[in-house]
């Protein structure tokens, strides 16, 4: 029998997608949702937790609040803490972890809050196994969240996800990207492809958003490679009620008629695009092709281009020859298409020399970017509205 217990939940994202985060709640079927910056904070059951880790693309972790309370002192933190009951939640021998945030002024640094939570809690289970669980800061069983706000309010939550979300479960940890998975699903989704077109990333790297941009096509869970989430090991985990959740998303998977194509110059980084999309099973969705974008052939069915070109971090770039290519072979090759692009370079983006119909704020890391929309038409979009408005 499925729980009907319901808990807060909060959902963790970058700034920027919180509203693309609330939609997909919504299309999970959670409607109440409150938006705060980079966090969507929603209700439900251990059904609802265990689908939105495994479901939600632009969303880093999720965290389940378990008390809140006001301190005075560090020593009142100490002893509220230990009053929990941490011998329901887990087990002496697995490992936890604490991860604090704190605006309080009794702390003089975050560590400090973290230690005191931290004793206090292998201190409870001393008391009553006469022995401590283990603390492990790299791969604990238990991630706990403290925040203690301004205003000496504290709430404790669980981490849910363990790792973060955007770690999809299949990449090679040595092969680093240089934009994480929730980003590039959440610039796919802010792009409001209609997933009946075709999809081209014209410098694709090691194949990120060609991934994310596959799994929204086919209606695949982005973490369903997952081995582990982060409620697998609390003494609550239905492992049965989450074989059902993920047999459920398994049957959703959907055909997609069109191309997602992704293209770079560079054979070595094609090879790591090429491996990932392997390891991700999505080798017989995606095209990729060794070519500079000015000399690949504009497919004739018309689509959208998302991509994360260059930002002229690394020595020796060219970033303004780059983007004012980048433009003109849009606007030659391209008519009809809507395409898309992030940048922290402003100088570069002006040097497309294209009128961005949208400008979205986002932060690749902890760059603040421009996510630009650039509508490719015919001659001037004021005669092409009026001809869509003629022929209407």
């Amino acid at each position: 029998m499925k729980s009907t217990n319901k808990m807060k939940i909060i959902a963790k994202t970058s700034y920027g997608l919180e509203e693309v985060l609330a939609a997909e709640l919504k299309q999970l079927g959670i409607t109440k949702t409150e938006t705060v910056t980079r966090a969507v904070l929603f209700e439900g059951t251990k059904e609802t937790l265990y689908k939105a880790n495994l479901w939600l693309r632009s969303a880093n972790r999720l965290i389940v609040p378990i008390n809140t309370f006001k301190i005075k002192s560090a020593d009142d933190l100490y002893h509220k803490v230990k009053n929990i009951a941490w011998e329901d939640i887990f087990s002496i021998d697995q490992s936890f972890a604490i991860d604090s945030t704190v605006f309080s002024e009794i702390f003089n640094h975050t560590k400090f809050a973290a230690f005191k939570t931290k004793d206090a809690i292998a201190d409870r289970f001393r008391e009553r196994f006469d022995k401590r669980p283990d603390v492990d800061t790299n791969q604990p069983h238990i991630r706990i969240n403290l925040h203690v706000g301004k205003e000496n309010d504290c709430t404790i939550s669980l981490d849910s996800s363990g790792d973060p979300l955007f770690k999809r479960g299949f990449r090679d940890s040595r092969s680093l990207a240089p934009i994480k998975e929730d980003l590039a699903a959440g610039m796919i989704l802010l792009s409001e492809w209609d997933k009946k077109s075709n999809f081209i990333d014209m410098f694709c790297g090691s194949g990120t958003i060609l991934i994310e941009a596959a799994m929204i096509a086919c209606n695949i869970p982005p973490n369903i490679n997952r081995a582990v989430f982060g409620f697998m090991n609390w003494k609550t985990y239905d492992e049965m009620l989450f074989n059902e959740v993920v047999d459920e998303a398994l049957e959703q998977e959907a055909d997609f008629k069109f191309k997602i194509i992704g293209l770079d110059n560079d054979g070595r980084v094609l090879g790591m695009a090429r491996a990932n999309i392997e390891a991700a099973g999505l080798t017989n969705k995606i095209e990729l092709h060794k070519k500079d974008f000015k000399d690949f052939e504009a497919p004739q069915l018309k689509g959208i281009i998302v991509c994360n070109p260059p930002y002229g971090e690394r020595i020796g770039e060219n970033v303004d020859e780059l983007y004012t290519a980048f433009g003109d072979n849009l606007k030659k090759q391209y008519d009809g298409w809507n395409a898309w692009m992030i940048s922290s370079n402003i100088g570069a983006l002006k040097k497309v020399g294209l009128r961005p119909s949208r400008k979205i704020k986002l932060f690749n890391g902890s760059l603040e970017c421009k996510f630009m929309k650039y509508e490719m038409y015919r001659g001037t979009k004021k005669i092409h509205k009026l001809v869509d408005k003629q022929q209407g």
